[in-house]
């Protein structure tokens, strides 16, 4: 990504396609943790213990991938832990710093957008020491599509390009999916899919209500849609974490 160049854009009026983003946030619910029925559930040889770390894990497989929630007790379990949620708060930070400098032009922008692609190397770089290089890699450029599309999308919302705006929003979320489908593939037990395709999806659904308020100059707004962007994110970094570390036991004691 060019990134200088996006930042060349006409003071025009925000478009009518702000409405888009706005109903986005309205018609957004409440993520929860629990699992759609029927969410594929597959065994691995690492998760055939009774527990986890020393006892952590109290729930049961109720045969959708669904347990109750996992609490990390043991050093590295906590380290783990608070890993994932900082990494996954940088992903959210760092786009919002991206949105505000790009609604108010400002020479921040290049910066911000650099250091908000080196999160998604960091993130695809967490898990390859348990899915391997490959795995990390994959994850890394899913996530890079997820930010280079999401400027699209704030290019064509400032422009008032619809047609380019529907295009980048159908690609954005189909991404999204694809994020979600490579993770459940390597942890379909603890990540079951169509949990983490609804978890993907509330996280654009949230951003683009954030966006769209910034960007049609709502700033009161705009700071609400973050909390709620920020609460879901860790909600997401505990899933990931604790599926991590249900599936691979042994690594955390």
């Amino acid at each position: 990504m060019t990134r200088t160049s996006l930042l060349r854009r006409r003071p025009v009026p925000v478009p009518l396609l702000l409405g888009t983003a706005l109903l986005c946030g309205l018609l957004a619910v409440a993520f929860s943790l629990t699992p759609a029925d029927g969410a594929t559930t597959v065994s691995h040889d690492s998760t055939k213990h009774d527990s986890v770390g020393q006892g952590q894990h109290h729930g049961h497989d109720h045969g959708h991938g669904q347990h109750d929630q996992f609490l990390p007790r043991t050093s590295r379990q906590v380290a783990f832990h608070d890993q994932m949620r900082k990494l996954w708060e940088d992903h959210v930070t760092w786009t919002r710093l991206a949105i505000v400098t790009f609604a108010d032009g400002s020479a921040g922008f290049d910066a911000t957008a650099a250091r908000l692609l080196q999160n998604q190397t960091d993130i695809g770089d967490a898990i390859k020491p348990y899915y391997g290089s490959a795995a990390g890699n994959t994850l890394t450029a899913l996530l890079h599509d997820h930010i280079t599309i999401a400027v699209e999308l704030l290019q064509a919302v400032k422009s008032g390009d619809t047609a380019a705006f529907d295009d980048a929003n159908a690609r954005w979320y189909a991404n999204a999916n694809d994020v979600a489908d490579f993770l459940a593939s390597a942890n379909p037990r603890f990540w079951p899919r169509a949990q983490l395709r609804a978890a993907m999806k509330m996280h654009l659904d949230q951003t683009l209500a954030e966006a769209g308020h910034e960007l049609s100059g709502d700033y009161a707004a705009s700071v609400a849609d973050y909390e709620e962007v920020h609460q879901h994110i860790l909600a997401m970094a505990d899933l990931l974490s604790s599926g991590i570390m249900q599936q691979f036991p042994g690594r955390f004691r």
